[in-house]
């Protein structure tokens, strides 16, 4: 590691929870340094939430600190073990290139894991070189702050580093990484892989650790593991609900990526839609449609039951009774997913109250979508204004048919139309990362070194539910010239 002096005024107030638990959670070493760390992308709004000094962080030492060639004050640096099912198969992970540096308790007493993504080689590593490119790690940086502006659940990104080295994929590319802010790096992946392991009383450690630090709550309730398993379902379904309701496609849905927090996690090929199909997929890997638009709420539950099939041992003495249970409180999900989703899609079609024939309203829109290639998030925001914009389409007489229902139903509601009309603008955002905006900025900051467009980029997102003067390009739908067919993993 370079010896550069350590510098507490950065802020930096690390605890190490989770790298105290059995060695069986983690294997103990420091990120590998890199050639020539320069810090290219700097959240500094986060950096004071987290109560970091940036004055501090935009310097040097903070390249050396991100670029993972020194470490702050107070860090125990870990690689985290965890298993997954990818795309329905098992799998032995781990943090094969990632370093957990530590958990910055925040100024207001908040606990945010540290993490460096393309950090070098791990024992988890297996054939992997451990590093990372720069177009993936810009892609989380911009999605993540996206999501977080969208007031989705989501780990958060604090910078990026060039590592001043090239990784190989298909081509020679600029070596990045990523530092990560998560409520915790939890996985039902960990869980799997301490289930695999069978030791059960790792596994209890686990989920006592885990009510602790997300649940604590449930920490008294009678069964305190079932409560447990309830608990994240519940917030699993609302995090699922929220995603369709602005479009999101994660793209690689495994239970290695889904946080015990309940945060969206690992933005590899995920995309937004632009013009709504239940069954769109943009992920180069997802060959089946697995992870597609629609079954993103049936993967979850396939996931959460994976969790609940670790937990039996925790649930009761009596295997069946423990079965019992589990199913029980997995029976639930598509009842809670679809009340979650229901508030949501009503707050966007600005129906503040509920009367019977609302679902089948909102069928009728997203049928009409679907076969007329509407846009998704530019339809539901055009319905908050006082005039539909000159489409073609809005003159199409089934939309006339259905707009016409719809504007009976707002007005049966006691609050004036424009009220009605601002609380949908506060629902429907104006501004997603549309994924050629996204590929536009990565190609010019990846292949030209021309970091402005990520910068424009990240500006326009920061606040997605206004219609601020010169940004209208970011809200238009791509040309044909312009769509994106798929994207990519950056391992």
């Amino acid at each position: 590691m370079d010896t550069i002096t350590p510098t507490p005024q950065a802020g930096w107030h690390f605890d190490n929870s989770y790298a105290a638990l059995p060695d069986i959670f983690r294997a103990e070493l420091p990120p590998m340094p890199v050639q020539a760390p320069r810090l290219l992308l700097f959240n500094r709004t986060l950096a004071l939430e987290l109560g970091l000094q940036p004055e501090v962080l935009e310097s040097d030492y903070g390249a050396a600190v991100f670029g993972g060639n020194q470490l702050p004050q107070g860090a125990r640096p870990i690689a985290q073990a965890y298993a997954g099912h990818q795309f329905g198969h098992f799998a032995m992970l781990g943090d094969g290139r990632a370093i957990l540096l530590g958990e910055q308790i925040t100024p207001d007493g908040k606990r945010f894991d540290i993490q460096l993504k393309g950090s070098g080689r791990t024992p988890f590593s297996r054939s992997g070189d451990g590093r990372a490119a720069l177009g993936p790690m810009l892609r989380e940086y911009i999605i993540s702050e996206a999501m977080h502006a969208l007031g989705i659940p989501t780990t958060r990104s604090l910078a990026v580093t060039l590592s001043g080295e090239a990784v190989y994929r298909e081509t020679a590319m600029p070596g990045a990484i990523l530092t990560r802010v998560a409520a915790s790096h939890i996985r039902v992946g960990t869980f799997e892989y301490v289930a695999a392991r069978r030791e059960p009383e790792s596994l209890r450690t686990l989920a006592d650790y885990v009510i602790r630090r997300h649940y604590p709550l449930m920490a008294d309730a009678e069964n305190p593991y079932l409560a447990l398993l309830r608990a994240f379902i519940d917030r699993q379904a609302a995090l699922t609900a929220s995603w369709l309701a602005v479009g999101f496609i994660h793209g690689v849905m495994n239970t290695d990526n889904m946080a015990l927090s309940g945060e969206t996690i690992d933005y590899g090929p995920c995309a937004f839609m632009d013009d709504y199909h239940p069954a769109k997929v943009f992920s180069s890997i997802d060959t089946q449609g697995r992870y597609a638009f629609g079954n993103q709420p049936n993967v979850a539950q396939w996931n959460l039951v994976r969790f609940a099939e670790t937990l039996i041992p925790l649930l009761h003495a009596e295997e069946a009774q423990a079965v019992a249970l589990a199913e029980e409180a997995i029976e639930p999900f598509p009842r809670l997913f679809r009340h979650h989703w229901m508030l949501m899609m009503r707050a966007k079609m600005g129906f503040y109250n509920r009367e019977p024939d609302d679902v089948d309203l909102l069928k009728e829109l997203l049928e009409w979508m679907e076969q007329q290639h509407a846009d998704y998030t530019n339809t539901f925001r055009d319905l908050s204004r006082a005039e539909l914009p000159e489409l073609l389409a809005y003159k199409e007489a089934a939309f006339a048919q259905w707009h016409k229902k719809w504007l009976a139903r707002v007005a049966r509601q006691p609050e004036p139309m424009e009220d009605i009309r601002r609380r949908m603008r506060q629902t429907n955002p104006a501004i997603i990362p549309r994924n050629h905006k996204v590929e536009e900025a990565l190609t010019a900051a990846a292949q030209r070194g021309d970091l402005g467009p990520v910068q424009q980029l990240l500006a326009a997102l920061a606040r997605p539910y206004e219609e601020l003067p010169g940004l209208e390009a970011y809200r238009l739908p791509p040309a044909p010239e312009e769509v994106v067919e798929q994207t990519f993993c950056g391992t």
